[in-house]
């Protein structure tokens, strides 16, 4: 007889839902226990317990257990210290969101819930300011299926508009991984993807996919998959052959500069004059390019030269737009 007792009773029923979600054909109680490493007989009572404990609506059709609804988690507690930390992650997810996503609203609702007022009421206050824009019905679609699909580990068909093409393709997509960065206020898909004449390990973006589907197909991460190592170069959520970047900050910035750990690359050395130089390994420098600009005539690039480049011709833009008379028409 299996060892019921080999890991707690809390973990095995979160398994049983993310197994039940993962496999919507369902699953005998024998595959559960095997899948489980338990007896038959316990997963019986963890169903039940389910059922009747916690509210999953579990459903049996012969011998195959499924469940219905969405993905339920149990209630958690904090304590005041959690309680901040969960605040401050909350804030920083409410500012890098550039529309009513009800899904997140929803979400950081039940957070302010939990938390001891005057942080819950905080926390609400600024739910409110998502809650007055707009809802793009469209992304929402999106967005459910790409959790559906990402947290059941189901393959997703996607129809996906790429930046630089003109046409729609369509993709089969394993979604290892998603990511929300604050450049461009966007999420992203990373996992495996197929289409004619293509695969690898690609990110999509929410906001260029025009139709996604959730597929029966099942899909395993390959434990060499190392999510931290893949993006550790990137400044958001490109990655690729790493490139020198050496900027020049003048003595005004310098100590805003050496307050942050920007990039786990960074390498910060002090000027005679107060300034410093900052250097990275970023994946592209396209995504670090907005960053830069945010520092005006405090930053200098110096490499690479392309980037060097087209920072002195935006500089020459602005210095024409910048010196030419105001069309008050």
């Amino acid at each position: 007889m299996k060892n019921s007792t080999s890991i707690p009773r809390s973990i095995r029923l979160a398994r049983l839902q993310h197994l039940l979600h993962k496999n919507p054909k369902g699953l005998t109680s024998l595959e559960l226990a095997e899948l489980s490493g338990v007896c038959v007989r316990t997963i019986q009572r963890d169903l039940l317990d389910l059922q009747s404990d916690l509210g999953v609506p579990i459903t049996q059709n012969g011998n195959l257990y499924g469940i219905l609804g969405s993905y339920t988690l149990p209630p958690i507690f904090f304590s005041l210290y959690e309680a901040m930390a969960l605040f401050l992650v909350s804030r920083l997810a409410l500012r890098q969101t550039d529309e009513n996503n009800p899904h997140m609203q929803q979400a950081l609702i039940k957070v302010s819930d939990v938390l001891p007022s005057p942080v819950a009421e905080r926390l609400k206050a600024g739910i409110e300011t998502i809650a007055g824009k707009q809802v793009n019905p469209h992304f929402i679609k999106i967005f459910e299926s790409v959790a559906i699909a990402w947290i059941t580990q189901r393959q997703l068909k996607i129809e996906y508009l790429s930046l630089g093409s003109e046409t729609t393709k369509e993709w089969v997509v394993d979604p290892y991984f998603v990511e929300m960065t604050g450049v461009g206020y966007s999420m992203y898909i990373i996992g495996h993807a197929v289409r004619i004449g293509k695969e690898g390990i690609i990110t999509f973006k929410l906001d260029r996919i025009n139709n996604a589907e959730v597929l029966d197909t099942t899909f395993e991460i390959p434990p060499e998959f190392d999510i931290d190592g893949l993006l550790s170069s990137s400044w958001g959520v490109m990655w690729g052959d790493e490139t020198k970047i050496k900027l020049r900050f003048s003595p005004h910035v310098t100590r805003r500069v050496k307050e942050s750990v920007w990039h786990p690359s960074q390498v910060i050395e002090d000027l005679p004059n107060g300034g410093c130089l900052l250097t990275l390994q970023v994946g592209s420098p396209l995504e670090i390019a907005p960053w830069i600009r945010g520092w005006g005539p405090d930053v200098e690039v110096l490499e690479p030269e392309p980037l060097r480049l087209e920072f002195k011709a935006w500089a020459q833009q602005l210095f024409v737009l910048y010196h030419r008379e105001i069309d008050s028409s």
